[in-house]
This record gives C-alpha cells, structure tokens and sequence, in this order.
C-alpha cells in the first residue's frame, strides 16, 4: 500500500485529504496528515472572530472529526529530503523523527512576513491564527474597561487607540469589525466618547484592497475615514517600541493594540530546508496539474497547492501569471489535487488547474461591505450579506455552517456579546496569587512582552 504524506493540514492540505477519504478504494493507498494543529482555520472568519460576531471554536474545523480515514500527525515538518524521500517531524514533545513516503503533497501554506522594526516582536500581534483573533478581541475589551476607570488624559487615549499594519483583505477586514465593535462598545461606556478613540489603518501602498479596482479601493478609504478612522498610506511603520508608534509620515502616538497583517511569507521548510526546485519567491516550482517541477522537468510523485504553490493560473490572459495566494484558489487546488491524485495511482489521465475568479468581497464591520466581481460593484449592506451568505456556505461541514448561522442568528436578535475572557490567555494567575492584590498592569506587560 503506498504512502502519501500531506504536509500541512490547512486549506488546500485539508481539502485534499478529505477528497481522497471519498476517492480512494480500501487499501489502495494510506493518507497521512502532518501539522501542529488539530485543526484548519477558515481565515475569512478570523475578522469576525475578533468581532466577537463568529464563536472561535466555530472558525476552526476539526481534523480528527472529519479525516477519519486519515493518520494524523501531531508536529511540525522541519526538513524535506525528496532524495531520500524522507521528512523530518518534530513532534509537540519529544525528538525530531523522520517519516518516509511514497507521494509527497507539499501544502504548508504561508507564515506572517516581518521586518526588523523596533518594537514589533515585543508590541504586535497577527492575525492569522484563531488564537490571536481571540487576544485581540480581548485586548480592546480590556482596554475599555481600564480607560473607563481612568481620567481623560495620556494613557486613556493609548489604551483606547489601535493600530492596524497593512491593508490587504485581512487588514482591512480585521480594522472595519473591530472599528465597528468599538463603536458598539462606546454604548455601554458612559464614561467614554468617540473622541476617546482613535484608530489607524498604515499601508505602504498607495491604496488598500488591492484585489478589487481603483475606485472601489478609494470607495472604502472614505467610507472607514467617515467613521472616524485614519488611514494612511503610501507610509511605513517605523518604530513601535513600548507602544510608541512612530510613522514614515511623520504621525506619532501611543497605542496599546498594534495588529501586524502585512503579507505572507513563504513557510521556512519550503524556502529553506527541502531539494525540491523553488522558483525566484521561494514558492515550490508547481506546474498546471500541480505536480512540482515544470513541464520538461517534473518531480516524479511531488505535488503542491496553496500559498506555498507557485502554480500557473491559466484563467489569466496574461502569459506567465501565477495564481495569487488566497483561499478560493487554496480550496479549489486541494479539490483538484485529490482527483488529481487518485487518477494518477489508477494510470489515468491528470487534468490541469483552472479556475476564474468568482469576484471578490470584503466585510468593513457589521452591516456594511464591498464586493466586486468584474465591472460589478457593490456596496454596503447588500455587500455585507453577500460576504456572510459566500462565507457560510464556502465552510466546510454543514455542522460548521449551522453553529455559524446559529450564534449569527442569536446576535441578530439578542445584539453583541461584549464580554471579555482576557484572564484565560493567563489562568493561573488567579491560582498562584492565592487572593493576593497584584498590580493590574502586571498582566499587561507579560501580554507585551509575549506577543
């Protein structure tokens, strides 16, 4: 029985392994997942989660529940040797070991991209896990509850000011949900007003969104301005020591939340520890059928998909174009490359990857969005329904779109849950205090200097 080996249990790592769970024939060949998680997150919920209007629990799919036909391996492949056709897992405890295969799937996807700048390791935070759009969530609804106690003055306006780093669909995203429950909250505060809150968008760029047209882009910088927020772009982050952030605009201030969602980076094993041929980006060299290699050379039984997958978009009219990084093409790869697979052990003939845009939309906070597929262009409420009715039905299990629909619902009728669980990122504090009075910025500073 032959060996597959699945690096990456995320999207299109996911979506392979449950197509081959309902492909392949008893014994024909055994499935092994390899990922740190037990679990894939469907990131176009993580703005909402720090929203607080997605349930955490309910971004996430369970691995274990729904690949029960797959082996799957708690751990992190650190090193690929196709020669040997080996990986080497280090495992959440215990020591690295190495995992032979027969056919290699290489689906890792992306890790954030970072830049040396002052401050960011000690300050920032993603948003490219669940866990973190948990923190931050509970970040702005501490900080409203400490500002609430304090008088009008430097350190109520830090801890009321959040600051986002790029302006692509996760920054945006993430920005428009959270400037809109911080707008929610201010109800419930009697002792704070708008003018207490201040929140910054940075791009480097000189526009936002740059996946939907030049107008539409503008059209969304106006509408997030018209809330109060400040959007600045073509400016870089600089520095952004102990929350002093400092912008190549000139801007200065305080802010206690700074959210880093400025691009992807190829995953370190992919760009610096395997023999498979890489292109000029450090992605896997994947052709259209998304066997890794190219046409006159191809890897015998080495296949990628997703973020880490440079694989041509032959929906393109322009020669040479590679599929972006994002989850339609992630999803739709890992469909492919499942059939793909189960067609290449039966000698049949494979079939190339193609697939056209079904548009693009963005949430910018509850009840208002942007979507744009060709020269259509809408906007607003209508926007926000379609980003939540795509998005329901594009995550996987319908168990997942029910809990999804369910607490949406609840919202609906019963408004936001705006209670904050901050003390579980630290639950033994309370334990190990045993009733003794600690200092309340103590718990803050352990937050800075984790993240």
């Amino acid at each position: 029985m032959r060996e597959i080996l699945i690096v990456g249990g995320g999207y299109a790592g996911f979506y392979t392994a449950w197509g081959l769970e309902k492909k392949l024939r008893p014994g024909e060949a055994r499935v092994t997942v390899v990922d740190p998680r037990p679990y894939m997150t469907y990131q176009p919920f993580l703005p909402e989660v720090a929203a607080g209007s997605v349930e955490a629990r309910h971004a996430v799919v369970s691995l274990r529940r729904h690949l029960r036909g797959t082996r799957l391996v708690s751990g992190t492949v650190t090193g690929i040797r196709n020669a040997d056709r080996t990986v080497t897992v280090r495992p959440v405890r215990g020591d690295a070991y190495e995992l032979r295969y027969d056919i290699l799937v290489v689906t890792a996807g992306a890790v954030t991209r970072t830049f040396p700048i002052p401050g960011l390791a000690q300050r920032a935070i993603g948003l490219k896990h669940v866990e973190e759009a948990v923190a931050i969530r509970d970040r702005l609804m501490t900080a409203f509850d400490q500002a609430a106690s304090l008088p009008a003055g430097p350190e109520r306006q830090k801890l009321l000011t959040v600051t986002f780093v790029g302006g692509g669909f996760s920054g945006v995203e993430g920005f428009g949900e959270l400037l809109s429950l911080a707008t929610a909250m201010l109800r419930s505060y009697p002792e704070l007003t708008a003018d207490d809150v201040s929140f910054h968008l940075v791009e480097a760029r000189g526009r936002i969104l740059p996946e939907v047209g030049d107008r539409p882009g503008a059209w969304v910088v106006r509408h997030l301005e018209g809330r109060g927020a400040h959007v600045h772009l073509n400016t870089h982050l600089l520095s952004a020591e102990d929350g002093h952030v400092v912008l190549s605009d000139g801007t200065e201030y305080d802010s206690e939340l700074i959210v880093w969602a400025a691009g992807n980076a190829a995953n370190p094993v992919v760009h610096n520890h395997t023999d498979l041929p890489l292109d000029e980006r450090g992605l896997l060299l994947a052709r259209a059928d998304l066997r890794v290699g190219t046409d006159a050379e191809p890897v015998p039984d080495v296949w990628a998909a997703g973020d880490d997958a440079s694989v041509p978009d032959l929906a393109s009219p322009v020669p040479g174009t590679r599929t972006v990084p994002n989850a339609q093409h992630a999803v739709r790869q890992g469909r492919r490359l499942a059939r793909n697979l189960v067609a290449d052990l039966r000698g049949r003939r494979v079939r190339d990857y193609r697939h056209g845009s079904l548009g693009v939309v963005a949430t910018l906070g509850l009840g208002r969005g942007v979507f744009q597929y060709k020269g259509i262009v809408i906007k607003g409420f209508p926007a926000w329904l379609m980003h939540r009715g795509y998005h329901v039905l594009a995550v996987p299990s319908w168990e997942r779109k029910i809990r999804v629909l369910a607490v949406w619902l609840t919202a609906a009728l019963t408004g936001r849950d705006l209670v904050s669980l901050a003390s579980v990122q630290h639950p033994r504090e309370a334990f190990v205090a045993d009733g003794r009075t600690q200092d309340p910025g103590a718990g803050r500073a352990k937050e800075g200097s984790a993240a």
